[in-house]
Formats: structure tokens, C-alpha cells, sequence
């Protein structure tokens, strides 16, 4: 018997007993709707912490603070002290502009932002309001995807002058300035006074998400007023101090040694005295990654293994079916040994049944389980997703069980005496 006719004659037993063919793939079904469904929402929940870690800025990323530093927007109080025994040098300049500038034009990075951040204060009618004003570059904006609604961001004249400018958080622009036409005018803040250029929008990070990753901080740099880092290294302070310099590097494997180089740069600079330290988020988030994985996977055991019974049950229901349909087709089975038919092509033909009833439950179970990952993710507005190792693990397993499940109906079939066969019934 041909591969062609092995299978052409599964579907035929399989659409001439259509009831029980579809029992039969039931257990099967719902076996792989479990297994894809587990899987993708595991899967799903991973994806979902690695983007928006990623969308925040926090992977292979360094924070560089003046040695005296105790609190990093975003992370909320990290305290971080240079220990040394060695007293300060008079001559040693504190972390500053030109330092950024130093780093910004030496190093090779993905993201490289500064920050100042300071109170101003803001007059709404006879009252007095203190508001967060940030000075930064566009890259704050966009490592922490931040997009303008109305406006624009920071132009190059801006960030290379300096100029009096400013960039609105949505929530700010909707408190003071809701349904006011902005762009272009002045904002007074404490003795500066701001052309508006721009409004962000709101936090699309945790919009799209449906969960509130870092959403009070999020919600605190919404509030906040940012203009170009260089306005506020000349106008905030002295000696052009700056708060933090944000460094993130291209990948896992070059984050290491951006950090080195940047601790160089930096003791070059301060004559070798380490007056800063190191946050280092990327450090903490492989940390946290790896501690992901390893409790995902241990989810993905249990939940597969529970999956697994439905499996199994489906192969018990197959394993009989199989046994049945022997009895049922003794006379075709000796008939087909009687024109030629060798003991290879029942066995093939069986398997093949048994095969094709496995894929075919599968395939209605992943299709299934499709519609299901869409609904439910369309109800909690949480991205779920179809991953293709849950699908292919689903197929595999159900291409496994119909295998083993008709593996002994197919030699018990073709072990049958052909005259046996033929005369069964009689």
C-alpha cells in the first residue's frame, strides 16, 4: 500500500464514522486547547514584564549619581554611598554637564540622558503651587516612551543653547492648562519664565498593557514640566552640577563594559577620585529576569503536567476507539491481506488512523485555543498572545499520544490470520 492510499483510506473510516470520530478528538482537543492556553498565557506574562521593562528603560541600564545621592526617580529609595576613607580633594569638581557631555561623546551606548530636577513655584490665582521642573534631553522621552500629543519635543538649537523653552506632562498640562491653547506661550515658574513647545502624552506604556507597571512614578514625570538639560546646568545651580547621567547600553553583552568605561572616563576626570557611584538597573533587572524564568518554568512543568491528563484521557478514548474499529473491520482487513495487502499496510493503516484523528484533534484544539486567547485578552486588556512553541508542543504531544495510543490496535490488526478474518462474522 501506497504512503497516499494509507491516508486516503484514514479519512475515508474517519468520515464514514463522523460521530465517533468527533468523540473520539474530543479529549484530544481539549488536551491541546489546555496545553496552548497555559502556554501562551505564561508566555504572555513573561513577554508582557520584558517589553515593559524594556519600554521603562531599565534593561542593560546604569545610573550614575553624585556620591551623595540617596534617591533615583523611578526606582523609588535607593540609597547609594561612595565608601572611601579617603577625604574629598578641594579641587574635585562634583558630577556636571560637562561630564555628561564627556560620556555622551566618547562612549558607545543605545540611550544616554541627564537630569536636574528642582521646585518651582507656580501661581494659580491666590494660591501658590510648588511643581517639578526637570531639565533633560529628548532621550528621557524617549527610553521612557513618553510621545508628544501636541507640539514637539526639544529642537537641536534648543538643546545646543539652551534656551527658555519647555515640554508639558499631560498630567500637569490637564490640571493647569486643560482646554487652553499653549503651544507658544509663557509659562512664569518661580523667577523663569518658558516659551511652551510641547505636551506629552499620556502613559500608553500601562494603557496598552492593562497593568500599571511603575505607574505612580510614570504618573509623577506626567506631572512634572521639563525643559533642555543645558537651560538648567546654567540657570538651576552652580558649578553646572547635574543630578544623575542615565546610561543604557545596546545589549546584555556590552553593558558590562560600558560600565567600565564610564567609570574610567569619570575617575580620568575627577582625578581618580570616585566622587559618584553606580545604580546599576540592569544588573537588578537580569536579576530579576533570571528569577522570572526560573519560577516560569516551574509553572510551565506544573501547568503542562496538568494539561497533560487531558491529553492522555484523550489517548485512552483513541486507544479504544482503535480496538473497536478492529472488530468492526475484520472482513475489510481480511480481504485487504487476501489481494495483497502485507502486514506493513494494516499496521499503516491503523497508525495513519490513529494519526490523523491525533492532528486533527489538534488542530481544532489550537484553533480553538486561538479564539479563546483573543477573547480573553480582548476581556482583561491584556495582551495574550498565540506563541508558536505552545502550538508546536500542543501538535507534538498530540502527534505522540495518537502514535502510541494506536500503536497496538495497528500490530494486533496486522497479526490477524486473513481466513479468520474473512470468515469473523460468519
Amino acid at each position: 500500500m501506497h504512503i497516499g492510499d494509507g491516508i486516503k483510506s484514514a479519512f475515508t473510516s474517519i468520515a464514514s464514522h463522523k460521530m465517533r470520530s468527533a468523540l473520539t478528538t474530543t479529549g484530544i482537543t481539549i488536551g491541546v486547547i489546555a496545553v496552548v492556553t497555559m502556554f501562551s498565557s505564561i508566555y504572555a506574562l513573561k513577554r508582557l514584564i520584558t517589553d515593559n521593562m524594556e519600554g521603562m528603560g531599565w534593561n542593560q541600564s546604569v545610573i550614575i549619581v553624585p556620591g551623595n545621592q540617596t534617591n533615583y526617580m523611578g526606582m523609588g529609595n535607593v540609597r547609594s554611598v561612595v565608601k572611601t576613607q579617603r577625604r574629598a580633594a578641594q579641587n574635585v569638581k562634583p558630577l556636571d554637564f560637562n561630564d555628561y557631555l564627556a560620556i555622551k561623546d566618547s562612549l558607545d551606548y543605545k540611550s544616554i540622558y541627564s537630569m536636574i530636577e528642582r521646585s518651582s513655584l507656580l501661581r494659580v490665582g491666590n494660591q501658590d503651587k510648588y511643581i517639578t521642573v526637570r531639565a533633560t534631553g529628548n532621550g528621557f522621552f524617549i527610553n521612557k516612551n513618553y510621545k508628544i500629543s501636541k507640539g514637539r519635543y526639544f529642537s537641536p538649537l534648543e538643546i545646543e543653547e539652551g534656551l527658555p523653552v519647555a515640554v508639558l506632562g499631560h498630567q500637569y498640562a490637564n490640571t493647569y492648562m486643560k482646554d487652553q491653547q499653549v503651544l507658544g506661550e509663557s509659562l512664569i515658574l518661580g523667577d523663569h519664565r518658558y516659551r511652551i513647545v510641547g505636551i506629552l502624552g499620556g502613559d500608553e506604556l500601562n494603557k496598552e498593557s492593562g497593568m500599571n507597571f511603575n505607574a505612580w512614578e510614570r504618573d509623577r514625570d506626567l506631572q512634572a514640566v521639563y525643559v533642555p538639560l543645558k537651560y538648567g546646568a546654567y540657570r538651576f545651580g552652580t558649578n553646572k552640577a547635574v543630578d544623575q547621567i542615565f546610561l543604557q547600553s545596546e545589549d546584555a553583552e556590552s553593558y558590562q563594559r560600558l560600565r567600565t568605561e564610564a567609570r574610567q572616563l569619570l575617575l580620568s576626570r575627577h582625578n581618580m577620585y570616585p566622587n559618584f557611584s553606580f545604580m546599576d538597573i540592569g544588573a537588578m533587572m537580569l536579576t530579576i529576569s533570571a528569577e522570572i524564568d526560573k519560577n516560569m518554568k516551574k509553572w510551565n512543568i506544573t501547568l503542562f503536567t496538568i494539561a497533560s491528563i487531558a491529553l492522555i484521557v484523550g489517548g485512552i478514548g483513541l486507544f479504544s476507539t482503535l480496538l473497536i474499529s478492529i472488530q468492526e473491520r475484520m472482513t475489510e482487513i481480511g480481504i485487504r491481506k487476501s489481494i495483497g495487502a502485507t502486514d506493513q499496510d494494516i499496521f499503516f493503516y491503523f497508525i495513519a488512523e490513529a494519526l490523523a484523528l491525533a492532528i486533527l484533534g489538534a488542530l481544532i484544539g489550537i484553533g480553538i485555543a486561538w479564539i479563546l486567547i483573543s477573547l480573553m485578552g480582548k476581556a482583561m486588556n491584556f495582551p495574550l498572545y498565540l506563541p508558536l512553541p505552545g502550538v508546536m508542543l500542543g501538535l507534538f504531544f498530540s502527534v505522540l499520544i495518537g502514535f502510541l495510543s494506536g500503536l497496538y490496535p495497528a500490530i494486533k490488526a496486522a497479526k490477524i490470520d486473513p481466513i479468520k478474518a474473512i470468515y469473523y462474522h460468519d
